[in-house]
């Protein structure tokens, strides 16, 4: 036979295959584009800047969530809608203001979690591997931390009398969400068993200590599944612990909706709770297993992660009023995860790319380009079916063989809407981020702030009373005080 008829042969049943929807007839037509961006172009005439001050703070961070996750998440939202999947619009991606972020450490071309929650929440870079401190302290050398400690963004809320609080998919001492309330020459020292001696003998805390100095949770309230959550009185509840998983919670994919709560319905939780202060509050909401997924090499799982995650900020604002709540969502780095492959419209993207490569085998739009995934044999990689690509556990294949794949150290996106989002407008340093939130709710070191939104446009809810809310989809934490 010809090959030249087999190949052909391959190649029209992998398009049967991937072609699975028809593009819509107007999209072929001038008209459409024409008229789409003429009504996009008026809605940016309209748009006007919030320029009094943000009564409410939530950052949304992404972790790992680079350009390439937000993107391929976008197709994976509309496809599981029944759409093409490149036409979907993300929540995120309908904020009005945009940004890029410089992800770098101060000794780390591509950085790590540790080192770039320094910067967003403190405003301050620091080292690779540190948390909460400048760069004068190196990893895992605490003998100078002492005075070089840097204050997050959280804090200074608590102490403006706000209510504060933190959501995370991951446990509550990883590296971005403790990064709210440590400072730490080693974001590995998750409890003294973990630390070295010379540093226990230096009088140096490891991070579940300062947790449970920092964090005050006498008296607090514990709930360990859905169903209690769910029984919480928001309007009367004080302290609140939730511990769903000895350590990370599973994956949404893996995740048992009748007994554990997801990052949308903790987010609800959390907004519910802490709207009720009238001096306004900060709340850091993290989609920590978007990271881990792509470690591990395994991009349904790391995407599933990505389209809860958006959906936790559309929940954010349907129960937040924009004019007075700076929303930020953004990522801390990104990962050497790429798709490509020229693969057609509304292929799937966890699907093959049209051609075979020069060994003859099928190879997947997603790859990565180190982790997990390789493997070579005496024939070669393996080849690849749909089936296979499809299944959650999959892992890609990688160019080069690690046991966890690594950052990617391209800039990120900044999503930005509400008070002072504007500021958000071209290429910044990780830093910025901090500052822009502590400039808009008037946080130091800003004392020349913008104005106060008009008292008669405001609505404030509840009594005159500040929250502090650690919420984790594994430790869920609603300490309440007076300040």
């Amino acid at each position: 036979m010809d090959p030249t008829i087999v190949k052909l042969g391959i190649l029209i049943s992998v398009i049967s295959a991937t072609l699975t929807a028809t593009i819509p007839v107007e999209e072929k037509t001038s008209k459409f584009w024409n008229d789409k961006m003429a009504s996009r172009i008026k809605e940016a005439l309209k748009l006007k800047p919030i320029e009094h001050r943000a009564k409410n703070i939530i950052l949304f961070l992404g972790d790992g969530m680079g350009i390439p996750t937000v993107t391929a998440t976008r197709i994976l939202s509309g496809q599981l809608k029944q759409m093409l999947g490149e036409e979907n619009e993300l929540t995120m991606d309908t904020f009005p203001h945009i940004g890029l972020s410089k992800t770098y450490n101060i000794d780390r071309q591509v950085p790590d979690s540790a080192g770039t929650a320094t910067a967003y929440l403190c405003g301050v870079k620091g080292n690779y591997g540190t948390i909460g401190v400048t760069a004068v302290v190196n990893r895992s050398d605490c003998s100078n931390q002492a005075g070089n400690e840097v204050e997050s963004v959280l804090k200074r809320a608590k102490a403006a009398g706000k209510s504060v609080g933190v959501v995370t998919t991951t446990r509550v001492q990883h590296a971005s969400p403790s990064g709210n309330y440590a400072h730490v020459a080693d974001r590995d020292w998750y409890s003294d068993a973990n630390m070295p001696q010379n540093a226990l003998d230096l009088g140096c805390a490891d991070i579940a200590h300062q947790l449970i100095s920092n964090v005050e949770i006498d008296g607090a309230q514990y709930v360990w599944n859905k169903e209690e959550l769910n029984q919480i009185n928001e309007s009367t509840i004080t302290y609140l612990m939730g511990l769903f998983e000895p350590g990370d919670m599973k994956y949404e994919l893996n995740r048992n909706d009748s007994s554990d709560p997801s990052i949308v319905e903790l987010t609800e939780k959390a907004i519910q709770i802490l709207s009720k202060n009238p001096n306004g509050f900060y709340l850091f909401v993290e989609g920590g297993r978007i990271d881990q997924g792509h470690h591990d090499g395994k991009a349904k799982l790391a995407l599933m992660e990505g389209v809860l995650f958006d959906q936790a900020i559309k929940r954010a604002g349907d129960l937040t009023d924009e004019e007075d709540t700076l929303t930020v969502v953004t990522a801390d780095h990104s990962h050497v995860f790429s798709f490509g492959g020229y693969t057609y419209r509304g292929s799937s993207i966890f699907g093959l790319a049209p051609k075979k490569a020069f060994d003859n085998k099928s190879y997947t739009s997603i790859l990565y380009g180190n982790g997990p995934g390789f493997s070579i044999t005496p024939e070669g990689r393996p080849d690849i079916n749909e089936s296979t690509s499809e299944d959650k556990n999959y892992r890609a294949q990688t160019a080069v063989p690690l046991d966890s794949e690594t950052h990617g150290g391209e800039d990120v996106v900044i999503f930005s809407r509400g008070p002072m989002a504007h500021l958000f407008h071209g290429v910044h340093e990780q830093t910025y981020i901090a500052h822009v939130m502590a400039y808009a709710a008037c946080l130091p070191p800003y004392t020349e702030c913008p104005p106060e939104r008009p008292k008669n446009n405001a609505c404030y809810i509840g009594n005159k009373t500040s929250f502090l809310l650690m919420t984790a989809l594994c430790l869920l934490y609603f300490p309440l005080w007076n300040v």
